[in-house]
């Protein structure tokens, strides 16, 4: 996309440059800080792209806080909402684009019904209708928007029985028991209330900001979707509590069995490795799979998480981002879920070690048919020289972005990136996706107590055509999260990709599939593996386009 007057003009080599003033994001988060250090205060926010209107392109929301004083009724109205952007790109007949956002927030019903202190969102289309929904996760109760279209949201909350109280952060809609319809699962951190807070020190015995060691882990929930609007709650293993002080979240079929299991990032406890027993509920198999822990058996502050096929053998690997002096985990998946931590020989723990990482996600940067990554970072106990300096929220860190070398290893190549990666900031949300619909993925970077920005991709491709693909099933048609395609080359290669909304920290992000193309080679068939545990194979598509692949449309697909 040619950028319009008012953005970041790229360097040569500015390859993610920050276009928020040009579209007209202005949104800036409340952290609500008071000077007592509340926990709650900077741990947020996330964000979610997602097509709420139908129109072929990505709008934005941004969960928002309020002031944090214990006197504050968070229902009052004179309080900072959340936002809603819609997004309302113009591509001219020579291909040129013209985007812009506008905000919503009133118009659409969210602004006046949001009553919590926000933290994270989750899309997907609970009901079936064929317009995506959002779940919004909150200090506080949570939140069902169901889409009515034209628009509007309606609170379904309390018909909905998805108003878990505890303080939520990720989420992620899938269906765990291959009925069709969408569950539910909500991550929860720790027990914290007004009441319960209490003082918290750094090494140095100055006042700090506590961690999760402080307070008792909440439990997960799973809400299990029942149809006509409604969900019940299903303990994962009546075994466990499901309690884990939990961040980060990302859904897929892990040890290749064809049902679609649970990951979740803890916060300085092991992590969960939620195995679906075949919609019969579900086993954590984090400890004997190689994903709870580090290599050398500690469990990490893990935050954000993510899940794909890193390495181009056809089985999901994880990525998770930690706390600094900790390293950021690559698990790679050596088949039927069991995991090896190869952060170090992928270059990746090294340069982590001196920031704390949060919202991430593999992507394509460059277009070459490789996943590169982004960190967002930003730190969770004060930085002495930014609180000398008189710093109010001294946390700020620089982002990461690592670049696949393609033999099995990522170079940092942040610092000639863009100008966006010299800063430093309060990272916490990343969510992913097509903005301007030009075949790359953009980012929407959130920051405690700053503004959420808008990277649009600059960089040059290596390969010269993509193709996007929208997985599709359902009357009305609606995307079908969790579905896996495979794609095979005409020169003998293949490329594995899923379609979720969900992982990163707090945020959801493009269910979109987007792969590079390179001149010469033809893409001979798609292989779609969709949630009910059914295959097709699709042949036949134009490049540089978004193509929908519907279910029931394809040839039945040989094993």
């Amino acid at each position: 996309m040619r950028l319009g007057a008012g953005a970041e003009q790229p360097h040569a080599e500015d390859w993610l440059v920050d276009a928020s003033d040009a579209v007209g994001l202005d949104t800036v988060h409340d952290n609500g800080m008071s000077g007592k250090l509340y926990f709650v205060e900077m741990a947020g926010p996330g964000a979610a792209l997602f097509d709420f209107d139908g129109d072929g392109d990505l709008d934005l929301f941004l969960p928002q806080g309020h002031r944090l004083v214990p006197e504050v009724d968070p229902r009052d109205p004179a309080l900072p909402r959340d936002r809603l952007y819609r997004n309302d790109l113009t591509i001219r007949a020579d291909g040129s684009r013209s985007l812009r956002f506008t905000d919503v927030s009133a118009a659409s019903g969210l602004e006046a019904g949001a009553a919590g202190y926000g933290y994270g969102a989750a899309t997907g289309d609970f009901d079936g209708d064929g317009l995506t929904d959002l779940y919004v996760t909150n200090w506080g109760v949570n939140r069902l928007w169901r889409n009515r279209g034209g628009g509007r949201f309606e609170d379904v909350t309390e018909r909905s029985g998805t108003g878990d109280p505890s303080w939520s952060t990720s989420a992620s809609f899938f269906d765990y028991d291959r009925d069709g319809r969408l569950d539910l699962f909500v991550a929860n951190y720790v027990d914290y209330t007004y009441a319960n807070d209490r003082p918290c020190y750094a090494p140095s015995s100055a006042r700090d900001y506590c961690g999760p060691s402080s307070y008792r882990a909440a439990p997960d929930k799973l809400y299990h979707n029942r149809g006509g609007g409604r969900f019940e709650e299903i303990r994962l293993d009546p075994g466990s509590s499901g309690a884990g002080a939990g961040l980060g979240v990302v859904a897929a079929d892990f040890n290749g069995d064809g049902w679609i299991d649970i990951y979740v990032a803890n916060d300085q406890l092991e992590n969960h490795l939620w195995i679906n027993q075949q919609g019969r509920g579900f086993l954590n198999d984090a400890l004997l799979a190689g994903a709870a822990v580090d290599r050398e058996g500690k469990a990490q502050a893990s935050m954000g998480v993510d899940a794909a096929d890193e390495d181009g053998d056809g089985d999901e690997d994880l990525f998770i981002t930690h706390l600094n002096t900790e390293h950021n985990t690559l698990y790679r998946n050596q088949g039927a879920g069991v995991f090896e931590d190869r952060s170090a020989a992928a270059g990746l723990a090294i340069p982590s070690l001196p920031l704390t990482g949060f919202g991430t996600r593999w992507f394509d940067l460059d277009a070459d048919g490789r996943l590169d990554l982004f960190v967002a970072n930003g730190e969770v106990r004060r930085i002495p020289a930014q609180l000398t300096a008189g710093d109010p929220l001294p946390l700020r860190q620089r982002p990461q972005l690592y670049r696949n070398r393609g033999d099995g290893s990522y170079e940092e190549i942040g610092a000639r990136a863009g100008a966006f990666f010299l800063r430093e900031d309060v990272g916490r949300g990343a969510a992913f996706g097509d903005v301007d619909n030009d075949g790359d993925t953009d980012i929407v970077v959130t920051h405690n107590g700053g503004r959420a920005r808008l990277l649009l991709n600059q960089a040059p491709r290596a390969k010269p055509h993509w193709l996007g693909l929208r997985l599709l099933g359902g009357q009305p048609e609606r995307d079908q999260l969790g579905a896996r395609a495979e794609l095979r080359w005409s020169d003998g290669t293949k490329l594995w990709r899923r379609a979720h909304s969900d992982g990163s920290y707090l945020s959801a992000s493009d269910p979109r599939i987007l792969v590079a193309v390179e001149d010469g080679v033809r893409l001979e068939s798609i292989r779609v593996s969709w949630p009910d545990g059914s295959a097709e194979q699709f042949e036949n598509f134009d490049l540089d386009a978004y193509a929908a692949i519907r279910q029931g449309s394809g040839e039945k697909a040989l094993e």
